[in-house]
């Protein structure tokens, strides 16, 4: 595709606001301070807030994978999306209180003052990198590299270094702050553009009631009997336009959405280092609040302004976007199983102008360095504070900011790593990939932060042992699904019935349900956890103001002393390491102002001090009157509208009489035929 100047003109813009931001952000205070570098100083108000836990949820793979999944098989895939709008409340209104209140800077650390000891925060905190490297971070370079190349036509590993280079310039220097600017301008250029597609896919199909219609119509020129139920591959399916669907044959079984998927996405949204991290920065729990609800509202759009332009690229292109002849799909994507994940890009490029075709590519590198320089800076977070700091306990401030900026480089140079496997796996199996993940790995993470703030009698065995309960059933459960592959829908389904017939919602219910019973049965039988460990760490206790002396000692994972029965007489002595104050050299000055920190020693611990002081006023938790009306009145607005969304978008616009004519007409399309394995 040749770029026009309109295009190559938008995309340089994108690129240079950006690098402004990054670099602005690298100038302002605070920076010098760990909360500082890793927590945007605790002063972000609700709106950029909101917008970066936007941007972070929403990267390339949303747009490949919503969109390719809309091609594929409707509008289902949007009840993930309505489902945030409540769990974000989960985290708003219920996590964060505890969080804020319990002044840890990240999730592992709320589980060493929690329950004492580090086992727990060193395996959730490997469990996570391990995550972001391999799932997170390969999921975006698949999906970007995916759109830049069938835009530009760029050399993959040319384009992916030059966004990683980018990335790295303007995280590496600003820290959370940098990344939450950045979001802002992204969220802006990722809903204007999208926003421009949606309205010309709808003009070029024939507007909404012509969508649906088009739809349910839109097959290859050849499509397959599928031996497992007599039925037709490469037909939309009867419920596409239906959200929540029958609970025992279908893609998107409601109760095993609600009992198994919810408890991966409180995983996502409640308790991973990278979401908690963007709203720990908010400066007062209002604002905290404030920016889940933004988002909650903003969630309400990628259904329409993702999904939708899908199932319109289906409708557009239905025998290179809907093929189901792998030698077609092989021929058009390089994919023998589906090409549903060029939806979005396919559209973009069919039916965008020149210009525009710019802004979008824009979107995709918006997307893909959001999710990027999140994860990035999550990782780098969970590393310097949770592993470094515990394994070099005297570690001054300069070391820790130090050792966070390198520790990304390393993450690039894992990524990078890790492309050309990248590129031997399948597109659509990517996806599956990533879900099983979810639903494998994450409800025991999920139930034990969940019980951990709301039961104050679990303790530490029950919450490591629990955690040890689920990894041993997940990684079981992932070794049969991954031994025993999913066949091609025209294929016999011959594996094991555990595989074939427990949809993995329903397995990722089962797993949430029965390792709460394991850390409920193991906190029972042995002792209760110390008083001092419930200070601020539960929802019960979260304006509990007795001291804790770890919140100004790095003595996390050991024993502490009880606190007083009257909580006012623990005395705490604060020590803070600065670093030299001789003067610096030319070198010197250079790195300190990249890592921000201040060559006047008295500047620096006035800093220390300023934020200390903030963080003990943010976690008494104080709101006006004022706030508490409007943040619960939009708190019941979302929570209804969630509601309203789920109801009306599981009621079929189709009688089953029109499903009857409308497959009919599909019929009369296409050639079926009978799948011969040897054509693959």
């Amino acid at each position: 595709m040749e770029l026009s100047t309109g295009d190559v003109a938008a995309v340089v813009l994108y690129f240079l606001l950006v690098l402004g931001i990054g670099l602005w952000s690298m100038m302002r205070p605070n920076r010098d301070t760990v909360e500082g570098y890793f927590l945007a100083g605790k002063h972000m108000f609700w709106l950029p807030v909101g917008a970066s836990l936007f941007a972070s949820n929403i990267g390339s793979e949303h747009f490949i994978g919503l969109a390719g999944t809309g091609a594929a098989s409707g509008i289902g895939v949007a009840a993930f999306e309505f489902n945030a709008l409540v769990l974000l409340q989960l985290l708003g209104f219920i996590f964060l209180p505890v969080f804020i209140a319990s002044k840890v800077r990240t999730l592992p650390e709320y589980m060493v003052k929690r329950f004492g000891g580090r086992r727990i925060s060193m395996y959730l905190s490997v469990l996570s990198m391990i995550l972001y490297i391999f799932t997170k971070i390969s999921v975006d370079l698949y999906s970007g590299a995916l759109f830049i190349q069938q835009a530009l036509q760029w050399n993959l590993y040319l384009s992916i270094f030059a966004i990683l280079t980018l990335t790295l310039v303007c995280t590496v220097g600003g820290g959370l702050a940098a990344v939450i600017y950045i979001d802002v301008l992204q969220v802006a250029i990722m809903l204007g553009g999208s926003s421009v597609l949606l309205y010309l896919g709808l003009e070029k199909v024939g507007g909404w009631e012509e969508l649906k219609v088009k739809y349910m119509t839109s097959v290859p020129n050849i499509t397959y009997v599928n031996p497992n139920d007599n039925g037709t591959c490469g037909l939309p399916r009867e419920d596409s336009w239906t959200i929540l669907r029958e609970p025992f044959h279908s893609d998107m079984p409601w109760p095993g959405f609600l009992l198994g998927q919810t408890p991966a996405s409180i995983w996502y949204w409640c308790a991973d280092q990278m979401m908690v991290q963007k709203a720990l920065a908010a400066k007062s729990l209002s604002d905290a609040q404030g920016a889940t609800i933004l988002t909650g509202w903003i969630k309400t759009l990628p259904m329409f302004l993702i999904i939708i332009p899908g199932m319109m690229s289906r409708v557009l292109y239905p025998d290179t976007v809907g093929c189901v002849d792998p030698e077609v799909c092989q021929a058009f994507c390089n994919n023998p199983v589906s090409c549903s994940n060029t939806a979005y890009p396919a559209i973009v490029l069919g039916i965008m102008p020149e210009g525009l075709r710019g802004v979008m590519i824009a979107v995709m590198l918006a997307a893909l360095m959001s999710d990027l320089t999140s994860i990035f800076n999550s990782a780098s977070t969970l590393f310097t504070m949770d592993i470094y700091n515990e394994i070099k306990k005297s570690a001054q401030t300069k070391e820790l900011l130090i050792v966070g900026r390198v520790f990304i480089l390393f993450l690039v140079a894992m990524s990078i790593m890790w492309i050309p496997i990248i590129q031997e796996l399948q597109g659509g199996q990517l996806f599956i990939y990533i879900q099983a993940i979810s639903a494998y790995l994450s409800p025991p993470i999920a139930v034990v932060y969940c019980m951990a703030i709301s039961w104050k009698r679990m303790n530490e065995m029950g919450a490591f042992w629990s955690l040890m309960f689920g990894l041993t059933v997940g990684v079981i459960r992932m070794i049969l699904d991954f031994t025993y592959k999913a066949p091609l829908c025209m294929e016999v389904d011959d594996r094991p019935f555990i595989i074939a017939s427990i949809h993995y919602m329903y397995f990722a219910a089962g797993l949430f349900f029965s390792t709460g019973i394991v850390a409920a049965i193991v906190s029972l039988l042995t002792d209760p956890p110390r008083d001092y460990m419930l200070v601020r760490t539960t929802f019960q206790t979260r304006k509990d103001q007795r001291v804790r002396k770890d919140e100004h000692e790095n003595v996390y994972g050991t024993e502490l002393d009880p606190l007083h029965e009257n909580g006012t007489t623990a005395v705490v002595e604060v020590k803070v390491n600065f670093i030299d104050g001789s003067e610096p050299g030319c070198c010197a000055r250079i790195s300190n102002w990249i890592l921000g920190l201040e060559a006047d020693v008295a500047d620096e611990e006035k800093h220390h001090k300023e934020m200390e002081e903030h963080v003990q006023k943010l976690s008494t938790l104080s709101q006006t009157t004022t706030q508490k009306v409007i943040l619960y009145t939009n708190l019941v607005i979302i929570v209804s509208l969630a509601i309203f969304l789920y109801t009306y978008f599981s009621i079929s616009p189709f009688t089953d009489e029109e499903i009857v004519n409308l497959r009919h007409i599909s019929m009369n399309k296409t050639r079926t035929e009978t799948f011969n394995k040897i054509e693959l």
